[in-house]
């Protein structure tokens, strides 16, 4: 197994950071009047969760990994809440949407797995 030596080494990082560029791709096409609303809205909380991920990666105790871990999880959903707005007032296709509810489950399962892994360390600290 490679050593994980940097947050880019995490392969969770690395899916998150793809649903970002993903988000920043689709969201970029959507009408002008929302890109101060539910636009800023949606591309704060995908970056939240690639940002946590490096934020959890770089702290000394697992207990405090974990916190920035969890709040990775928040903002995932409340990334799947703002996609189904953006779903539902007929902002991308159902392809789309399937499409990027695909890569937001793979980052979610990502993160469970990872965050399970860590729950390890945290008696050691």
């Amino acid at each position: 197994m490679a050593e994980i030596k940097s947050f880019r080494d995490l392969k969770v990082w690395q899916k998150a950071h793809e649903l970002v560029l993903c988000v920043y791709k689709i969201t970029a096409k959507f009408p002008a009047e929302e890109r101060f609303g539910l636009v800023s809205q949606v591309r704060r909380a995908v970056v939240s969760v690639a940002a946590n991920i490096v934020e959890g990666f770089r702290r000394i105790s697992a207990k405090e990994s974990l916190r920035f871990y969890d709040i990775a999880n928040a903002s995932l959903e409340e990334l799947r809440y703002e996609m189904q707005v953006f779903f539902d007032l007929s902002y991308f296709t159902k392809d789309t949407f399937s499409e990027v509810n695909a890569k937001m489950e793979e980052v979610s399962k990502m993160l469970n797995s990872w965050i399970k892994s860590q729950l390890q360390n945290v008696k050691a600290d």
